[in-house]
């Protein structure tokens, strides 16, 4: 029997704020101000990767998965970047606040209340397969990553992005943007469950994978950028061979 991705206390945690995930004052505002910088690696990895017709939408003719999707956040960004596109959370409340916003917004998007290792026992498989900010947040690190590498098709690609497990980690993003700046609801994030880059290779073995790459916050009115500094907020993509 496969291992089961889910944490209940963390799912509960989540779906107690569901109304709150279009607010962008409020508990998921940094997930909003981070928005483009994560779109914008998505976008480039896209044009690299896949070599688009038209860059203007990259993700067109592309089936894409939003793996822990939230309230969608990422998912409308995606669709408007012209993906078919499938998004999956754990949370009935979050898929019916993201499945609300994109009816609003005319968006089609495939919303599923479902799980990573249901999907593969469905033998289901996609061009790109999108995992940001959920890694730190499941029962079994293992099982999620060969789940997600198992998801994408040969030839495509698997995204990431997480906080790694490092001393300044545990300074700025948990001390710092949820205890002091209020950024993250406080308790959003636990220590011990943040994955460094190496793990994330090991544990999807089957993909090549880039270096990582940073994401880092200028206090000074520049925001979020890229960067090469790693040691807080990352990504990091991997592609399957044909």
């Amino acid at each position: 029997m496969a291992a089961s991705t889910l944490d209940p206390a963390e799912i509960e945690k989540f779906s107690a704020l569901a109304a709150e995930w279009w607010n962008p004052d409020g508990p998921f505002g940094a997930l909003h101000r981070l928005n483009p910088v994560r779109l914008q690696f998505i976008r480039d990895l896209a044009v690299q990767h896949f070599a688009p017709a038209k860059p203007a939408r990259p993700l067109a003719g592309l089936n894409v998965l939003d793996l822990g999707c939230g309230g969608g956040l990422v998912s409308a960004p995606l669709a408007r970047m012209g993906a078919t596109l499938t998004a999956i959370d754990a949370s009935a409340e979050a898929i019916g606040a993201a499945r609300a916003h994109a009816l609003q917004a005319g968006l089609e998007i495939d919303f599923e209340q479902t799980t990573a290792e249901a999907l593969v026992s469905a033998a289901r498989r996609f061009d790109l397969v999108v995992a940001l900010e959920i890694v730190e947040h499941v029962a079994d690190v293992a099982a999620f990553l060969e789940a997600a590498q198992a998801l994408v098709r040969p030839g495509g690609a698997l995204v990431l992005s997480t906080i790694n497990r490092t001393q300044k980690a545990r300074a700025l993003a948990i001390i710092g943007a949820e205890r002091i700046l209020k950024w993250a609801p406080e308790g959003a994030h636990d220590y011990e469950k943040l994955v460094t880059p190496d793990e994330i290779r090991s544990g999807a073995g089957d993909l090549v994978w880039d270096e990582p790459v940073g994401i880092v916050y200028n206090p000074l009115g520049a925001g979020w950028s890229l960067s090469r500094d790693v040691s807080v907020n990352y990504m990091i993509a991997g592609r399957k061979s044909r």
